[in-house]
């Protein structure tokens, strides 16, 4: 429900400039609106891309993404060799460069920051560290063979892991800020990167003041603002109204909107990431293939594209997004047919349907923008044929552990992959991860053969090859549905004319060190 005042403040300001956009700022303070609150600030807590929003800004890993593409380049390791057959990695750090509390960042501090991911024996490894997310599962050890030199030694030839370490849940922490803050550091995370953390007030808004000693170099604004704003009615109008320089997670209104005024511009490009409905396979009736079928026939996918996502997004065959390597556009992909899902639930011993629940995100995401609307049209597509459906939901970190722990029965989701098809297939269907707490994989799906099938895929350095399995894995995925791909939407922005440089990451995240405010 929007804020009663907040509405009034906001449609004054409008009032007050003739409904445009307020006189040009002249501090230099960019406040970027968003639909959801981050869950937590340490990069080994790797959970939602709220958090890994802000995490982008405050740290650095050992290499990253280039900003267009996910081309690996330097980042704190100025450059590294590759040795033993794919096995060792030799990384040659940058010098000079000091964590925000003034420490320096050295190869113990990098070995620190990446054995406490993995190593129980490590004094501040925490269990839930690897269990959403393990992107160091395959680290045979980590050295410091001198101040600036790191060795990662593998457990298998991996062709994946310098993108691995490009993920912000292998960024690089303070270790002295780790031991002084204990279990506090995810409240007041200290890295190296263009902005250092200033404040959080929970629920509404993350205060970062730049870096002026940025090994990168020093960003050209002086604070930046996430702000949670989770109307995106009062998130338009604050921007037009110049409360606000840069908002995300935008309805096609909102698009077309953004496209007629020249106060403001819309970067908007195709996503790497899917919306699916997620189908709890431990849950009867859910448990049974055709029960599964019968759901995928009734929803009628290319109706919900074009009415609710209106051009801004493609209808998804696979997880896989359509030009990302491994797409299988010849995978089994349920055609909307009513009576053949009614067929099918009386073949499940279901003729009259039966009971279920529909959990549907609270906040608008970058793969599924207007959640509430989508799932009440696969509300009315399952009531025709005999499958009642209660909508339910809550506040979005609970609704993130509630999935986790599988809680539900349908559950709309969806991720962002980081460019390989592994990334999506490992976490969306991987039996490996769907281990509650902290399943990513909530369908609770344990095909075996997919299993196999990924971990052949991990470690083949062929891409021929690789390709050719996650082809095999999108066809059972097809013919067992675990979950319904539903739509790969488009990345969307829109920000002040006067704003230039943010940069809206196909992974997802959104970068503000190249950001200025003219």
């Amino acid at each position: 429900m929007v804020r009663f005042t907040t509405l009034i403040a906001v449609l004054l300001t409008l009032l007050l400039t003739g409904g445009q956009l307020a006189a040009q700022p002249r501090h230099k303070t960019l406040v970027f609106a968003r639909s959801a609150d981050a869950s937590f600030l340490d990069p080994a807590k790797f959970l939602d891309n709220e958090s890994a929003m802000v995490i982008e800004n405050i740290f650095d890993g050992l290499v990253r993404y280039r900003d267009d593409s996910t081309i690996v380049e330097p980042a704190l390791a100025a450059s590294w060799s590759v040795a033993e057959g794919g096995l060792a990695y030799v990384f040659t750090l940058r010098t000079g460069v000091n964590f925000h509390d003034g420490t320096a960042f050295d190869a113990e501090a990098a070995r620190f920051s990446l054995l406490r991911k993995i190593d129980p024996a490590h004094p501040y490894f925490r269990a839930h560290f690897s269990k959403m997310d393990d992107t160091l599962r395959g680290v045979r050890s980590v050295e410091a063979l001198n101040a600036h030199t790191l060795r990662i030694t593998l457990k298998e030839p991996d062709p994946l892991f310098l993108a691995a370490l490009a993920r912000h849940s292998a960024y690089i922490v303070s270790p002295t800020a780790v031991k002084s803050l204990g279990e506090s550091f995810d409240r007041r995370p200290v890295g190296t990167g263009p902005f250092i953390f200033g404040s959080w007030l929970k629920g509404e808004r993350i205060v970062l003041e730049a870096n002026p000693k940025y090994f990168g170099g020093a960003p050209k604004i002086d604070a930046l603002v996430f702000k949670v704003v989770p109307d995106p009615l009062v998130r338009m109008l604050e921007l037009r109204a110049g409360n606000i320089q840069a908002m995300d997670a935008l309805t096609p209104e909102q698009q077309v909107e953004v496209r007629r005024n020249p106060a403001l511009v819309l970067d908007s490009w195709p996503g790497m990431n899917v919306g699916y409905l997620a189908m709890n396979t431990e849950r009867a009736p859910l448990d049974n293939p055709k029960v599964r079928l019968a759901i995928a026939h009734a929803i009628n996918r290319p109706a919900l594209v074009k009415s609710i996502y209106r051009g801004q997004a493609t209808q998804a065959r696979t997880l896989v997004p359509p030009g990302m390597p491994g797409y299988n556009p010849a995978a089994p992909a349920a055609a909307y047919d009513p009576a053949l899902a009614r067929r099918l639930l009386r073949q499940a011993g279901l003729p009259n349907g039966f009971l279920t629940t529909l959990w549907a995100m609270p906040v608008s995401r970058p793969y599924m923008p207007q959640p509430d609307k989508i799932a009440r049209f696969i509300q009315e597509n399952l009531a025709s044929v005999g499958i009642r459906a209660k909508i339910v939901t809550c506040d979005w970190a609970t609704y993130l552990a509630r999935a986790y722990a599988g809680e539900h029965d349908l559950c709309l989701l969806g991720w962002v992959s980081t460019g390989d098809a592994s990334d999506i297939l490992e976490h969306l269907l991987d039996l490996d991860n769907a281990q509650k707490p902290h399943a990513s994989n909530i369908s609770f799906y344990r095909g075996r053969r997919v299993h196999d099938l990924l971990a052949q895929a991990r470690t083949s350095a062929d891409q021929k090859m690789r390709e050719a399995l996650f082809a095999q894995v999108q066809d059972i995925a097809g013919r067992e549905v675990p979950l319904l791909p539903l739509a790969h939407a488009n990345q969307t922005l829109a920000r002040s004319r006067y704003v230039q440089g943010i940069v809206n990451h196909p992974s997802g995240v959104i970068r503000f060190a190249k950001a200025t405010i003219q």
